[in-house]
């Protein structure tokens, strides 16, 4: 780990010295005396976003109507799929944008246990996001194939999956891993070439969740020979509030897929409206039905920075920010109460980190009413903290830790209820 400083001139000199300060200026930062810190749940509003959208909206709604079909809005989920495939290693005509995270789990998985109808095993873990455990539990009962679903746990106080356990459980019997690559409180992340290569050696098709890595780490999906892959593009790609999210299928496997919905947008010939489905060559099966076109495009022009700056950049700036935030933890507020909630390893974490208090939950609220700091809070203890390298800068994580410092000092926190409010 670098040497660092507790001081505010050393993260200037931090910023001094940052290769991608300039990619702050793409994005609308309205309020100069914000602390944002929760980009891993929803980025910031791009420049080139906001004039697309109004571009999208007054020209190409507004006046081409449904012209705009031939105009480049009937190829965007694949065309805008290979970007991400840029952004995610991952070669043409197998990533695409549509449908929600959800949705994409979906028929993934439920295409990954038709395939092996005979393997009775799921391994997943208890640090997924848990709307994917959702899913898998309905896929189950609705597949009604008696499939079991197990979920590894921690091998220390809840920031590490246990490896050996997660090896050990993957058998010939397994038909499906799924993970999030970077998990979703602690921000561990997994080896995917390792967990990839020993599921394979077992038979096992495995399915990972790049919903909080896309964007802040690098992912080689080609190059680890991954089977599928799913994520958001509203966190670190920037690309809006509930924008579209995308999955990857590897090209290797893909004719040899059906997906469970299906839809106008899977068929293969979709203008020729035959009565009877024929799957689409590809991937692009995996389509149903129309895509919300207006927050595609908008998207589609958000994820532009991150595309500009390059993943090796935005990973040496992130390792950097969350090494910093690691030690303000330790140097500054650990004589609070504060613990770290994430790996100590650079390596071993994504771009957020968990800093862990009993009043978790309360801190939060004061510091998101009082001292105009936004993170986010996961229970039971943790205080979440993301560093989105295209536009925080290293004097907002100074200041944002300085923030909760005069919110413990104070005891400012102390006058909210312990009663959590709907959205945390």
């Amino acid at each position: 780990m670098k040497d660092f400083s507790i001081t505010l001139d050393f993260a200037k000199q931090l910023d001094a010295d940052d290769k991608l300060a300039s990619f702050r200026d793409l994005f609308l930062l309205h309020d100069p005396n914000l602390i944002y810190l929760d980009g891993n749940s929803l980025g910031v509003l791009p420049k080139s976003a906001q004039q697309k959208a109004r571009e999208v909206v007054d020209e190409q709604w507004g006046k081409d109507l449904i012209r705009g079909w031939n105009k480049g809005w009937w190829e965007a989920p694949v065309r805008i799929g290979d970007k991400l495939g840029q952004i995610i290693g991952a070669s043409a005509g197998q990533v695409l944008v549509t449908d929600s995270v959800s949705l994409n789990l979906f028929k993934l998985a439920t295409s990954a246990l038709t395939l092996q109808p005979n393997k009775k095993r799921i391994i997943t873990d208890t640090f997924n996001f848990p709307s994917d455990l959702y899913i898998l539990q309905g896929i189950n009962q609705n597949l009604g194939n008696g499939h079991e679903i197990i979920r590894i746990g921690a091998s220390d106080n809840d920031i590490t999956p246990d490896i050996s356990a997660l090896e050990s459980a993957i058998n010939e019997n397994t038909a499906l891993v799924t993970l999030s690559h970077v998990v979703f409180k602690s921000g561990y992340i997994y080896d995917i070439q390792r967990i990839t290569e020993l599921a394979h050696s077992k038979g096992a098709l495995v399915l990972w969740d790049l919903s909080h890595s896309v964007g802040s780490v690098p992912i080689e999906l080609d190059q680890c020979n991954a089977d599928f892959a799913i994520g958001c593009t509203y966190k670190y790609l920037n690309g809006g509030p509930g924008a579209p999210a995308f999955l990857y299928v590897n090209k290797n496997i893909q004719d040899k897929l059906s997906s469970p919905i299906w839809g106008w947008w899977g068929q293969k010939n979709p203008f020729d409206f035959d009565l009877d489905y024929r799957p689409a060559d590809g991937a692009q099966r995996f389509l149903a039905g129309t895509q919300p076109m207006l927050s595609m495009l908008i998207m589609e022009a958000g994820i532009e920075p991150t595309l500009q700056a390059g993943m090796q950049a935005l990973r040496e700036k992130s390792i950097l920010m969350t090494d910093y935030a690691v030690y303000l933890t330790e140097n500054l507020l650990a004589q609070y109460g504060f613990t770290l909630g994430s790996p100590a390893a650079s390596s071993q974490r994504g771009s957020h980190i968990s800093i862990r208090h009993a009043e978790g939950y309360r801190i939060n609220r004061a510091l998101i009413e009082e001292m105009n700091v936004i993170p986010d809070f996961r229970a039971p203890d943790n205080l979440r903290l993301g560093f989105a390298p295209l536009y925080i800068s290293f004097a907002d994580v100074w200041e944002g830790f300085d923030r909760i410092r005069k919110v413990m000092e104070e005891k400012l926190y102390e006058k909210y209820p312990k009663q959590k409010l709907m959205v945390t």
